[in-house]
């Protein structure tokens, strides 16, 4: 299943339907991007999806900083000049992702959907929110990641 090369909030609840989680649709989608093996790209994303499960930093912000952080991060003992400048990207994209209205200037899963997660989790279902709000999150996530990443 080849992702496309801008993603779509259709395509993305298309993952979403067929159990692939947020961090893995955005990483997955970033793996063209960097040269990656897609299917590694969403094995090593697969622990991520929905705040680590239990609501903490949201999915699709945690497979973009992977992504970011195969482009950019450091990895020389030492260099400090590299971890300034992988710090500096990651603070610009969580920066973008936060200035969307629909992520209510969060990075969080549970702030995003307004709930504590896994204790909402049947609320947040009865309600939709994965559906309504997570593949919006993966657009902007991608979007921001296309930029960034040239």
């Amino acid at each position: 299943m080849a992702l496309e090369e801008r993603m779509t909030e259709e395509l993305a609840t298309q993952y979403y339907k067929g159990g692939i989680d947020c961090s893995q649709v955005v990483f997955a989608h970033a793996a063209a991007l960097l040269d990656m093996d897609e299917e590694q790209a969403l094995k090593i994303a697969a622990a991520f999806g929905g705040g680590m499960m239990n609501g903490e930093r949201c999915g699709c912000v945690t497979g973009a900083l992977m992504a970011l952080g195969a482009e950019y991060g450091h990895c020389e003992l030492y260099d400090e000049e590299a971890k300034q400048k992988m710090m500096e990207i990651k603070a610009e994209f969580e920066r973008r992702f936060k200035e969307h209205e629909i992520t209510n200037g969060s990075v969080l899963c549970r702030e995003i959907l307004g709930y504590k997660i896994p204790e909402d989790m049947p609320a947040i279902m009865k309600e939709n929110l994965l559906m309504k709000t997570c593949p919006k999150l993966a657009v902007i996530a991608c979007d921001i990641l296309d930029e960034m990443i040239q």
